[in-house]
């Protein structure tokens, strides 16, 4: 009997889910320990798309390196953007993306899930969702441990 009343409320804690917006943190920034970073709940970037910080400065204590999940919404896009300095390494998950970029946005690439895509350092870009039913997961990694700080918003295309 005392077995089966810890089961369910084993079960009972694990379906209700950590809480809304939990980042769980674990092991030490201390640079000694494996750091693991769990997020339930997207954050919103400067480039206005809904993302989840993985690795991060802030996050795991890392110096040069981010590493995040980024959804685009059906029918959506990022702002244009440049990320100053750095370059960036991007594995597309799931979607068909365009990617307007250039200095007026001129040039234009469809990627396509399992796509590696990278973007050198200041190239200004812009990624648009082409499915008006699903989002777009991309996986991103860039040499920048704040990536978020070095975002800089550029002029959209008319």
């Amino acid at each position: 009997m005392r077995n089966t009343l810890l089961v369910s409320l084993t079960f009972a804690t694990l379906a209700a889910g950590p809480a809304a917006s939990e980042t769980s943190i674990i092991g030490q920034k201390d640079g000694k320990d494996i750091v693991t970073v769990r997020v339930d709940q997207a954050t919103r970037s400067k480039q206005a798309l809904p993302f989840y910080p993985g690795i991060s400065t802030k996050t795991v204590g890392s110096k040069g390196l981010s590493l995040l999940k980024v959804v685009i919404p059906p029918g959506g896009k990022a702002e244009a953007h440049v990320h100053k300095g750095h370059e960036s390494a991007i594995y597309l998950l799931q979607g068909r993306v365009e990617t307007r970029y250039g200095e007026h946005l001129e040039k234009s690439i469809v990627n396509v899930a399992g796509d590696f895509i990278f973007i050198p350092p200041d190239v200004p870009h812009q990624p648009v969702n082409l499915s008006d039913s699903e989002p777009a997961i991309a996986i991103v990694a860039r040499t920048d441990g704040d990536e978020q700080e070095h975002v800089i918003l550029y002029p959209e295309k008319k």
